[in-house]
């Protein structure tokens, strides 16, 4: 799903990490990078699941959409996970409860009783939104996707599966694709920096840990803990 907005020479690209329901802590970061026109915003993934305000979040993503920057929405395991639980064409629909979607039910006033007619309480922009989510995005040097990729095979060949869910195939050895994919699923202490071949972003937010983003061109990392209102700015340093 890409929102499409004028762009410029001095634009700027930024990629935010695994959110897990965590809607305050996206806010504040939101409001940080503060995107202009010209600017672009790729999120990869994970909107939902484990944190307590699933709706919120998606509710404040579709409004920062309309906003002046342009929007690439990514899709995570867990909102495919979700479409294939309330019938939609998705993966793991049944493993979808046993990996934290109960909070993600809960914040669209789901209980137990309803679970067969789950996807009538869950808004219609919301079914859009993620039904019209991407597997992946390439701007040149960079591809983002959620999991990673599998070595040794080229873009065109990358399945569903290694894009959403692939792990140490891809974190513990180098790819042969000619782009540094920036991706998120594995939660890490720290932003992986592994150039050329890879950037990891998500810092485990939802576990205690930090969101994150990138601002690609200048190397600028922005990120702020659970719980935390306030945004540190660093420079991208490789490990």
């Amino acid at each position: 799903m890409a929102h499409r907005k004028k762009t410029s020479p001095h634009s700027r690209l930024f990629a935010i990490g695994d959110i897990h329901g965590c809607v305050d802590e996206l806010a504040v970061m939101l409001k940080a990078i503060a995107p202009t026109e010209g600017d672009k915003v790729v999120f990869v993934g994970d909107y939902i699941d484990r944190g307590p305000a699933s709706r919120d979040v998606v509710d404040l993503l579709l409004e920062f959409q309309e906003g002046p920057g342009e929007t690439i929405f990514l899709k995570g395991n867990h909102e495919d996970m979700l479409l294939g639980f309330v019938g939609l064409p998705g993966h793991y629909g049944e493993s979808f409860l046993f990996n934290g979607g109960a909070p993600t039910l809960e914040s669209y006033g789901i209980s137990e009783a309803d679970l067969p007619v789950a996807r009538e309480f869950i808004p219609a922009s919301h079914l859009e939104f993620f039904g019209g989510l991407r597997n992946s995005y390439l701007r040149p040097p960079y591809l983002f996707v959620h999991a990673g990729v599998k070595p040794g095979l080229p873009l065109d060949e990358q399945t569903d599966e290694d894009l959403l869910w692939i792990r140490h195939d891809f974190i513990f050895h180098p790819h042969q694709l000619d782009a540094t994919v920036v991706f998120g699923h594995t939660p890490m202490r720290t932003v992986m920096v592994d150039l050329p071949w890879k950037l990891g972003i998500d810092t485990g937010l939802v576990y205690g840990g930090k969101l994150t983003c990138l601002e690609l061109a200048e190397g600028v990392v922005y990120q702020l803990g659970r719980g935390s209102r306030q945004v540190r700015k660093s420079r991208l340093a490789p490990d």
